[in-house]
């Protein structure tokens, strides 16, 4: 079986790419793309027997694939948005793994396609056209796994999200951490911003957490969060989003 992977977050494509060799070793992973512009240029010259495609990738939304190149290929989206856009999935069959993508989903999904693979009938159109309708604007909660459980998260029990040494971790108001499977950069694209600020490259704070702030060298702005972050360490806005972090803060 021929694959493509289309994820903008390069850990989660590895992991995706290391949980279809341990379901089947036959498969072959033909790409990992990581946009809607190399996945249209993709699709002009090739093929592949199954797709699984993140909804928002590094330059876009994926529905703008479908717009511009035909796909024909069968499509496992992998998603963690609400009831809305699963219903269509359901409804159109197409099968969709929830993130965080556990291995027992994926095998899964990936019976399902084989089951239906000779009789599948799917119109991708009609699909992007009611994922358009229904997709939110904004994240309302993540999915966190722990172990072999599964933690709901809303978005308002979360103070602030941080990357440290090669993750990136969301805290909660009542003190715990936990791993997130998003960089901070896509983050800051899929939070709503009147509640959710990135103030430098390491963190991406909530309104709601900070506590205190002072002045800093160069004009910078030092922000005490709560709770705050362990070791004593000093969150800074960085000199170049102070202005924007103002201006956020008396909007």
């Amino acid at each position: 079986m021929k694959v493509l992977i289309i994820e903008d977050e390069q850990v989660a494509a590895e992991k995706m790419e290391n949980m279809l060799s341990e379901i089947d070793p036959a498969i072959q992973v033909q790409d990992r793309l990581g946009s809607v512009k190399e996945s249209v240029s993709w699709f002009s010259k090739n093929s592949a027997d199954i797709v699984f495609m993140d909804i928002q990738l590094s330059d876009g939304i994926c529905f703008d694939i479908f717009e511009r190149v035909s796909v024909n290929t069968p499509v496992i989206f992998t998603t963690a948005y609400d009831q809305y856009a699963i219903k269509a999935f359901e409804v159109n069959s197409v099968s969709y793994l929830l993130k965080p993508i556990r291995l027992k989903d994926l095998r899964e999904a990936l019976e399902k396609f084989k089951s239906l693979k000779h009789s599948l009938s799917m119109d991708l159109q009609s699909l992007v056209a009611q994922l358009k309708g229904n997709e939110p604007p904004f994240r309302k909660r993540f999915l966190i796994q722990i172990g072999e459980k599964i933690k709901k998260i809303e978005v308002e029990e979360i103070a602030y999200f941080y990357a440290q040494e090669k993750g990136v971790y969301l805290k909660l108001f009542k003190g715990n951490s936990y791993p997130v499977e998003f960089s901070l950069d896509k983050l800051e694209n899929i939070l709503d911003p009147e509640h959710f600020f990135r103030v430098n490259r390491k963190f991406l704070v909530n309104m709601k957490a900070i506590q205190n702030m002072t002045a800093y060298s160069r004009g910078r702005i030092k922000v005490e969060l709560n709770p705050p972050m362990h070791d004593g360490f000093e969150v800074i806005v960085s000199i170049d989003r102070v202005y924007g972090f103002r201006r956020w803060l008396n909007s």
